[in-house]
């Protein structure tokens, strides 16, 4: 008997000539995820792949607690693989589950049989598996409807599996299958889970964070960093950019009228993060708005930032509330880094009245007063490049 992980991609399945693609780039990822923990051989039929360790010291816990974050992969188990030959199976069956089995009231059997040369049918094989594990653990009792544990065999081309179960994976679509995206991101809830949902669509991430010392700390860009280390447990490594943006901040608070400040500064930022998303060969800016949230988040000051992008800004956040964020910001994990009170360049120089219906002319108007080409090449030239890893 070898141990080895059963992966169902779910939504790939779905995919026509071209799923295989899709599936190479999950194999991938999983590869580049499980990497430090063991070699794995991933073989690949019908919905399944299957992941088969090389060595025997691979760390299955981990192994495990890793895969659920993979996106692409709908769920997951762990089974024995053994010879197709029913004796090996029954006893197999009865020593691999055993914990599960004993602390279950109820269970069935489901089998699947790809090989349709194997003697037995899928009803034999179920009856023969059901009746066995009843006379092994006589505190059972079949409920075919509502059971407590699912006993599964799968009789495939090489190999049968044996395995009880299933658990959930993160879903989605592999990281990278959709593209690459520059996530804009500040330090607060909203982001972090932003760059997840669009993640979790396919997209690679690369990351912008607006940094302006003295008025923001080291401390405000380790939050960053941890934030995206969160993150990058389900995206893959992030490739961070450190803007410097004090100059910019500064110039807009001594040169444009307060109300504006904050509409301002975001186009300032879309425009940096684009040149950036050039350099990336990132087709997509992504940010952590939600309408009505704030004041720089109306539909009115919303359009005035896209006034100055070239390219799609995702929002995948816009009409959720703060709770619902919140939410997934905890599953995630991101929540309590988000709350550590280290201030970030958007809460610097906030209004005290910002003005919540912009127009697009009104907010040119004002920024003639600053040297906006210089200011924006300057701060996408002089940004830093840090790697996040997840692990």
């Amino acid at each position: 008997m070898k141990e080895v992980i059963l992966i169902k991609n779910g939504e790939l399945a779905l995919k026509g000539l071209n799923r295989r693609t899709f599936e190479d780039m999950l194999v991938k990822n999983m590869r580049h995820r499980l990497s430090d923990i063991g070699k794995f051989n991933f073989t690949q039929s019908q919905s399944t792949i299957v992941a088969e360790p090389v060595n025997e010291d691979a760390d299955f816990d981990e192994t495990v607690e890793r895969l659920k974050k993979v996106f692409g992969i709908a769920a997951f188990s762990r089974a024995a693989a053994v010879e197709k030959d029913m004796e090996v199976i029954l006893k197999c069956a009865e020593e691999y589950l055993t914990d599960d089995l004993l602390s279950a009231r109820t269970f069935k059997v489901e089998a699947k049989r790809s090989d349709k040369k194997f003697p037995l049918k899928s009803p034999e094989i179920c009856a023969e598996v059901g009746g066995y594990l009843l006379r092994k653990y006589p505190h059972l009792s079949v409920n075919v409807h509502e059971p407590e544990l699912i006993v599964n065999v799968e009789i495939r081309d090489r190999l049968a599996y044996i395995h009880g179960r299933q658990i959930k994976g993160a879903g989605g679509m592999p990281t990278g299958s959709a593209g690459k995206a520059a996530l804009l991101i500040s330090g607060g809830i909203d982001s972090p889970v932003a760059g997840y949902m669009m993640a979790k669509r396919g997209l690679e991430l690369t990351a912008v964070h607006f940094a302006s010392p003295p008025y923001t700390s080291e401390r405000a860009e380790q939050k960053v960093h941890s934030l995206l280390k969160q993150v990058a447990k389900y995206s893959g490594r992030i490739g961070l950019w450190v803007v410097p943006f004090t100059e910019t901040q500064e110039l807009i608070k001594d040169n444009c009228p307060e109300d504006i400040f904050t509409v301002i500064m975001r186009r300032m930022m879309m425009r940096v993060a684009q040149i950036i998303a050039e350099r990336e060969k990132a087709g997509a800016l992504i940010t952590g708005e939600s309408v009505g949230q704030v004041a720089s988040q109306t539909m009115p000051a919303i359009a005035c930032t896209d006034n100055v992008c070239k390219i799609p800004v995702f929002r995948p956040l816009i009409g959720m509330d703060k709770d619902e964020v919140v939410i997934i910001s905890r599953k995630i994990e991101t929540f309590d880094i988000s709350i550590l009170p280290y201030e970030d360049c958007c809460t610097v120089f906030t209004p005290k009245h910002p003005r919540t219906r912009p127009t697009i002319d009104y907010v040119e108007e004002c920024e003639k007063a600053l040297e906006v080409d210089r200011l924006v090449n300057e701060a996408a030239e002089n940004a830093r490049f840090v790697l996040i890893n997840a692990y």
